[in-house]
């Protein structure tokens, strides 16, 4: 306080230093604030090593990391070394300050604040750079592996006759270090020149000399040095001529060397090399001669060549030599660019056959016949059932199945192998009846069970549902017993906590139970140490502290199969479909991988995203790539992740790609070898559509070998819209059981279509084997139709104008009912193309898909029925003579059957018997409360009725005549209080009474 005259008023207030022990609390307290921060960012390392060590590839994550390490390193320190050894340099070589110009004086005040400080900012500099450098070079690591693990193609590129190798693996490290060069030399050059100014080196408003001779010296070595790399650029620019993509009339994405690059770059290129290595040699002598007169004109003559020869040239070129004649000018080229691409995306060996297309007239039974051996049409569209599969066999809210379902192969209970919908239980985080930490991630951990139907028929409860091979919570049916619990799907995305104190939730025979996971998967949380990092690294305190967290806790996570083959493969791209597979007792997912490169010479390049795209395409069906756009693919790898225990195993499948070859080398030990693939694990095993669909999108243009015809574009397809989507997108491509022409028996494929560009009618159809344990997979044919044909847009559309349909859309909206189309499937038959569409209803009483209707076209006819056999039938205006079984006739479409249903007066009576005793029954059950009970009356209900309505003869007919005293199906009453068939809605009851058990 001020004196104010009074004298002291009090004892003085001193203002000194903390005391000791408030030292050494805030030291303490900076301490744990560091120790903190350090423990944050090393949670996040120590917890991904904690994983790769639980999964067994722990090799990876190392080899990874020091490769990281490594680059960061040895680049840090040479970009470090670079800026300081020329700044060092530099000050060295300042001159006396014996004059002081005006400019020296005005910098003065700068190296006055400095030079206390020169190490320090020396350090700081050098320091900073060699962080960026660093952290840019480690994110080179694949480039790197690639260079010292390159394998070599055994194929030499038509212009330098180098092998492929030389362009997938040395030349982007050659590019790299090259942008290194570039770099160091820039950035020293900006330094030492910064540093000669402030010392006096360099003056720019001072009398006299403009830089000292020292300064000089060492500025022209660097600019001889940028020189001397731009020189190398010109050299490693000619090779990239092979690589380099292009605009161009014969092709988008045009890769490779044109007449223009060969005749005119090429030779550019080379003039411009030795012009910047002359100019390289001036900067140098300068060191000599100490003036920049030389080089400064030896760069100018080489910036205007740059302009004359490297950008001049080339256009007159073009414009008088090319132009005039430019088809048989870049028809050698296009020829180079068509093999490179063939090869380059595996579709060399795709068949072209012409097939007229015209559909056959004459024997139509013969047709018939044909008709039901040709494919095993799959009548039941997994883009369309999942919310049928969702309805009939969630069977608690807190489980769900993915928007589209998979098309594998099993064998019926015959053995005979058919198409089957597969789509596992997996569980909906936000279908829990109560949401909390506990029940988020230790009491539901786990989906249960895979649901499968046949592909080829439906079931008759209700009638045009799936008809389930596998159903049930535990599931049963045709796979017989394996380990249905699910803790790693397509929508596990959260982590979850198992093995410990708290139960997880489960089912068996009998109904719920309590488990406790026995395997071995995941990351052990039984010390504190990591129970931190984890809490740390998940933003999850409870972790840390939680009760139900003890001995045996695991967490599990990173837990979708793409997921997991990314990270162990961080290499490979990953198709956008992973599918599930019953294999020796357990659930495997089955992930096909690529191995890509950018760097096949003459090879077109495509962009993985867009031609992956289709409309159904979904984030969750989106390829996982490591490189967007891609002049090379193979399927190289086939994944598994087990359903259970999230075990990764990657097994060899392309044994002949160089590029597989390469990263086995880096990653030595991680992937099996394709002998090592179980049989059961083969047959389920198919080609993947991701590749389907690039290889589909480049055979639009390179399914022609002919230069001129392939420059003229009079032969190009397309790739149509999807005529069954109202969203914008590509058809996607289809698996069906089907025989090309001039096959014996129907095999797994995979197929498509194609329209001339520009126009809507059927240009081509392709088929590719997709059976991988048959010796001819991956066989491709194409059939390139030679006359008019109706394309998939032109019989969707004759089909909505139809007037069977119409009539049925308008019957539909009186039911407050949707009609949904499903696959539209082409199958080649006698010469022509049969398509067949199946055809959903969705609304009224059911809230999912049910099959109503199967349509089917031959030539120009067209035909909407009940079911397939009755489509087949009237397409070709003949009854199926029973000679030859349509496909799997065991399990006849809805309303189809083999023998006649029983008519008259005894079997009206037995189904009304039988509906009353439904009817007890499900009053029964809902009083009991037993809702699987309920459904199952309902069921039985539904059926009755629909005997009854069938064996009540028509009107005027001789059985009404006989059994006159019998009423109409709609007014049987069934003894007691069965209600009439009108009134029975048996497929919101067993909604109501699977919500219910929910």
């Amino acid at each position: 306080m001020p004196d104010r005259g009074g004298g002291p008023t009090g004892p003085r207030i001193r203002v000194g230093r903390p005391s000791r022990r408030a030292r050494t609390l805030l030291m303490t307290l900076g301490v744990l604030a560091v120790l903190a921060m350090a423990f944050v960012m090393f949670a996040g390392f120590w917890t991904d090593w904690l994983w790769y060590r639980s999964v067994a590839y722990s090799s990876v994550f190392t080899t990874t990391l020091w490769t990281k390490i490594g680059l960061f390193l040895v680049f840090g320190l040479l970009m470090a070394i670079a800026i300081g050894v020329n700044i060092w340099l530099a000050h060295r070589l300042r001159p006396p300050l014996s004059a002081m110009s005006l400019e020296q004086q005005s910098l003065d005040r700068y190296r006055m604040s400095i030079a206390p400080y020169k190490k320090w900012v020396l350090l700081a500099v050098t320091a900073l750079v060699a962080l960026i450098a660093g952290a840019s070079a480690s994110g080179q690591w694949r480039t790197w592996l690639m260079y010292v693990n390159g394998t070599p193609f055994g194929q030499k590129d038509p212009q330098f006759q180098l092998d492929v190798a030389f362009y997938a693996f040395d030349l982007p490290w050659y590019r790299f270090m090259l942008g290194f060069g570039f770099a160091a030399t820039v950035l020293s050059l900006i330094a030492a020149a910064l540093t000669h100014y402030l010392y006096g080196g360099l003056r720019i408003t001072s009398p006299g000399a403009r830089a000292t001779g020292a300064a000089t010296g060492h500025l022209s070595v660097l600019l001889g040095i940028f020189v001397s790399l731009k020189a190398v650029a010109y050299w490693l620019d000619r090779y990239g001529l092979a690589v380099k993509s292009s605009d161009f009339k014969a092709t988008d994405n045009w890769t490779g060397l044109r007449y223009v690059d060969a005749n005119a770059y090429l030779p550019a290129k080379t003039i411009l090399f030795c012009i910047a290595a002359i100019c390289a040699v001036l900067f140098f002598a300068t060191l000599w001669r100490r003036t920049w007169q030389l080089p400064v004109i030896g760069f100018g003559l080489m910036v205007l060549s740059a302009i004359l020869i490297g950008g001049l040239y080339p256009a007159i070129v073009q414009k008088f030599q090319v132009q005039p004649n430019e088809q048989a000018k870049e028809a050698p080229f296009i020829q180079k660019n068509i093999d490179a691409t063939r090869d380059a995306y595996g579709i060399d060996d795709a068949k072209v056959d012409d097939y007229d297309g015209q559909a056959t007239t004459g024997d139509d039974s013969k047709l018939r016949a044909a008709a039901n051996t040709a494919a095993s049409y799959r009548v039941m569209d997994p883009n369309v059932v999942s919310p049928a599969f969702q309805q009939l066999q969630q069977r608690r809210n807190y489980y769900q199945f993915p928007t589209t379902l998979d098309v594998d192969r099993y064998k019926d209970k015959d053995g005979k192998e058919q198409d089957t919908i597969i789509g596992l239980r997996e569980l909906n985080i936000q279908g829990l009846p109560k949401r909390n930490w506990i029940n988020d991630h230790f009491t539901y951990t786990h989906g249960y069970g895979a649901i499968a139907a046949c592909g080829t028929t439906t079931g008759t409860n209700p009638t045009g549902s799936p008809d389930f091979t596998e159903s049930g919570l535990p599931s049963t049916g045709e796979f017989g017993k394996y380990e249905q619990r699910i803790y790693y799907g397509e929508k596990t995305e959260q982590y979850s906590i198992v093995g410990g104190p708290q139960k997880e939730l489960d089912y068996e025979e009998d109904g719920e139970k309590t488990t406790s996971y026995e395997g071995d998967s995941g990351v052990s949380l039984s010390n504190s140490f990591n129970r931190a990092a984890y809490a740390v690294a998940f933003s999850e305190p409870q972790i840390m502290y939680s009760g139900a967290i003890g001995d045996g806790s695991r967490i599990l996570y990173n837990r979708t199969p793409k997921e997991r083959v990314e990270a162990v493969a961080p290499w490979l791209t990953i198709d956008g479909d992973a599918y599930p597979a019953v294999v020796d007792g357990r659930i495997k997912w089955i992930v096909d991988a690529y191995t890509t490169t950018n760097g096949y010479p003459y090879a077109s390049r495509t962009t993985l995203g867009d031609t992956t795209a289709d409309s159904l395409t979904t984030n969750q069906r989106a390829v996982v790539a490591q490189q967007n756009q891609v002049n090379y693919i193979r399927n190289s790898v086939k994944a598994t992740v087990d359903a259970y225990d999230g075990k990764v195993k990657l097994y060899e499948w392309d044994t002949e790609d160089p590029v597989l070859k390469t990263w086995r080398k880096a990653f030595p030990g991680t992937v099996e070898p394709r002998g090592d693939i179980p049989q059961e694990l083969m047959d389920h095993l198919r080609y993947p559509q991701d590749l389907f669909k690039v290889q589909r999108e480049l055979l639009t243009r390179y399914h022609v070998e002919d230069p001129a015809q392939f420059y003229s574009g009079s032969d190009a397809w397309q790739v149509p819209d999807d005529p069954t989507n109202k969203e914008p997108g590509s058809v996607p491509p289809y698996y069906l059981s089907m025989k090309m022409p001039g096959q014996s028996e129907q095999e797994f494929s995979l197929t498509t279509t194609f329209t001339p560009r520009g126009r809507p009618n059927l240009g081509a159809f392709m088929a590719v084997n997709a059976d991988a344990a048959s010796k001819d997979y991956g066989t491709m044919r194409l059939l390139r139709v030679t006359s008019t044909v109706k394309g998939p847009g032109q019989v969707q559309s004759e089909l909505n104008g139809n007037d069977d349909v119409a009539e049925f859309v308008r019957n539909l909206k009186g039911t407050d009912s949707d009609i949904e189309y499903g696959n539209l499937l082409t199958v080649p038959l006698e010469g022509g193309f049969l398509y067949i569409e199946p055809v959903y209803t969705r609304g009224g009483n059911q809230n999912y898909p049910l099959l109503r209707k199967v349509a089917a076209s031959y030539g120009s006819k067209i035909v909407f029925e009940n079911n397939l056999k009755d489509a087949l039938n009237a397409v070709f205006g003949v009854e199926d003579d029973g000679s030859t079984p349509p496909p799997d006739s065991d399990d006849p479409p809805p309303g189809e059957t083999d023998e006649p249903p029983a008519t008259g007066s005894a079997a009206l009576k037995k189904a009304i018997a039988d509906a009353q005793k439904a009817y007890s029954d499900g009053e029964k059950a809902l009083q009991e409360q037993d809702w699987p009970a309920y459904g199952k009356a309902q069921e039985a209900l539904q059926d009755a009725l629909e005997r009854a309505a069938a064996a009540q003869p028509k009107a005027g007919s001789e059985g009404d005549k006989a059994d006159g005293a019998e009423k109409p199906a709609g007014d049987a009453k069934p003894e007691g209080d069965a209600k009439p068939e009108g009134d029975a809605k048996p497929d919101s009851s067993a909604e109501q009474a699977s919500d219910q058990g929910s």
